[in-house]
């Protein structure tokens, strides 16, 4: 049984990092082209590097921590409790709050989830796998 509750739980923590990457690289394009249309075409290199350092891109070091978090759970040898899923989820549905009064995630989340419906999809996503009773 308990084998088995972790298959469960590692499947759906690679599901959730699936979404969760998709939701994040959506996120970059609409930083990208927000970004390009005052400073121009950027290239894959120039764009890793303003993801890493540039200002404009620091809100989704967030989301790209809880994306790292989840690797590291997948990839451990220990088993992973209940306790750890259920954070793990709590923190990924707080830092998905739009808010165009919150934190600066929060607001930059919102203006992207009103300007970009593939972003909208991505997050129904997410909030659905969260929500789905498969642990």
């Amino acid at each position: 049984m308990l084998n088995t509750l972790q298959s469960t739980q590692h499947q759906r923590l690679s599901e959730l990092r699936i979404k969760l990457l998709r939701l994040h690289k959506l996120l970059l394009e609409t930083e990208r082209l927000t970004y390009q249309q005052v400073r121009g075409q950027v290239s894959r290199g120039e764009l890793l590097q303003l993801v890493i350092r540039h200002e404009q891109f620091a809100w989704l070091h967030r989301l790209s921590a809880l994306i790292i978090q989840i690797d590291e759970l997948l990839h451990t040898d220990e088993p992973v409790t209940q306790e750890v899923i259920e954070a793990i989820d709590r923190d990924i549905r707080t830092l998905l709050s739009p808010d165009e009064l919150g934190d600066e995630f929060a607001m930059k989340y919102n203006t992207a989830l009103q300007r970009h419906p593939d972003v909208v999809l991505a997050h129904a996503d997410v909030m659905m796998l969260l929500t789905s009773d498969s642990i």
